[in-house]
């Protein structure tokens, strides 16, 4: 069973999760978001994988956050999984997907209970 690791190179958490992945034996399928974003149906169903709305998926540290008005609870989750498709850097890392379930890989060690 392939598992994939959303990943940005730069960030620690990233480079740990992955580190981690790899003590464990597992080489995932890395896909690196901010090159090559998931579209509003991959968003989608990470939300139902990790069972959260996007928002818990997002940044909300991001300076883009406060700048699109991110934290008005009267946008729609579509419209938020629209908005993250279209800014993958508001998107959590790392995300750790093994078949049909996943991990947010904050900590790092919460990716082991799906390996």
């Amino acid at each position: 069973m392939t598992t994939t690791i959303y990943h940005n190179p730069r960030c620690s958490k990233s480079r740990a999760t992955l580190a981690l992945i790899r003590e464990n034996g597992v080489e995932p399928e890395i896909v690196r978001y901010l090159e090559t974003p998931p579209d509003a149906h991959t968003l989608k169903d990470l939300t139902a994988l990790l069972g959260c709305s996007v928002r818990d998926m997002m940044r909300t540290g991001e300076d883009l956050y406060r700048q699109l008005g991110l934290k008005d609870r009267a946008l729609s989750e579509q419209a938020l999984i629209d908005i993250v498709a279209a800014n993958p850097r508001l998107l959590e890392r790392p995300i750790v997907v093994k078949g049909r379930r996943a991990a947010l890989g904050r900590p790092p060690h919460n990716v082991l209970s799906i390996l």
